[in-house]
């Protein structure tokens, strides 16, 4: 048997609240971060991942804080983002009660940051998060983006991948800026290129919109898949039934 498949829900926390949009804009109030973590514990998730969309130095200590009551209530490992810029980010992120740090502007602007974050605490603690669009300016077709994907930085996202892993990333998580919100699938031609690339373990984000979409995105080559339309505006049993497509489709899953 293969390493089973980890289902995530992601909340996207915008001043102390749960937020999604689509591509990034119109965002709606999707509840209490602290409530919805421990529903999705209960529910079966694997893991979360709690992403600071406005990681602006005024938010910040209000993240800590929903991280530090996150991590009273919920059992399973958190992954925290948005606003890491160095290590002692990842320091505090760690000592509130999250597992792993994701990283993403901080990264592109200055790579060395991952060899500094990964050297004090371990790759397993690092997720170098990649917000790729397609476009033309790169070799691949794919693109790194930053601020949402509202910035394009002129980097070809398979390269970029493969330098992150050189340089020590646990793993990968990787956002469709093209399909985020629109709910109708993974973009499987963009996992499947970077799964080509990398060897670390690779999440895939961006386009969820039903249980029958994450099996194609393992088939692609994700090691775990991560949604947040679908679990918050979906069925309670979202999560459970995700799972069973998942077994539906041969796949193991925890």
């Amino acid at each position: 048997m293969g390493v089973a498949v980890r289902v995530i829900p992601c909340l996207d926390v915008d001043a102390g609240r749960v937020v999604k949009g689509v591509n990034f804009e119109n965002l709606r109030d999707a509840g209490d971060p602290v409530e919805l973590a421990a529903r999705y514990n209960l529910a079966g998730a694997d893991e979360l991942t709690f992403l600071d969309v406005t990681a602006s130095s005024s938010e910040r200590d209000t993240m800590f804080d929903v991280v530090a009551r996150t991590a009273e209530k919920v059992f399973i490992p958190l992954t925290v983002g948005g606003g890491v810029r160095t290590a002692q980010d990842v320091d505090r992120l760690l000592r509130c009660g999250a597992d792993k740090a994701s990283i993403n502007t901080a990264a592109v602007t200055r790579p060395e940051v991952i060899d500094e974050i990964t050297n004090r605490f371990g790759n397993q603690v690092l997720v170098l998060s990649l917000d790729a669009k397609r476009t033309g300016n790169t070799p691949s077709g794919f693109e790194v983006t930053t601020r949402g994907g509202r910035t394009l930085t002129g980097l070809d996202a398979l390269e970029w991948a493969r330098e992150a892993e050189e340089r020590g990333v646990g793993e990968i998580l990787l956002n469709s800026m093209d399909a985020d919100g629109t709910r109708e699938g993974f973009d499987l031609e963009m996992i499947s290129a970077v799964r080509d690339r990398v060897n670390v373990p690779l999440i895939a984000s961006g386009g969820a919109g039903a249980p029958e979409h994450f099996p194609p995105a393992v088939a692609a080559g994700a090691d775990a898949v991560l949604a947040a339309s679908v679990f918050h505006f979906g069925p309670d049993d979202a999560i459970a039934d995700v799972k069973n497509a998942l077994r539906a489709a041969g796949y193991e899953v925890r």
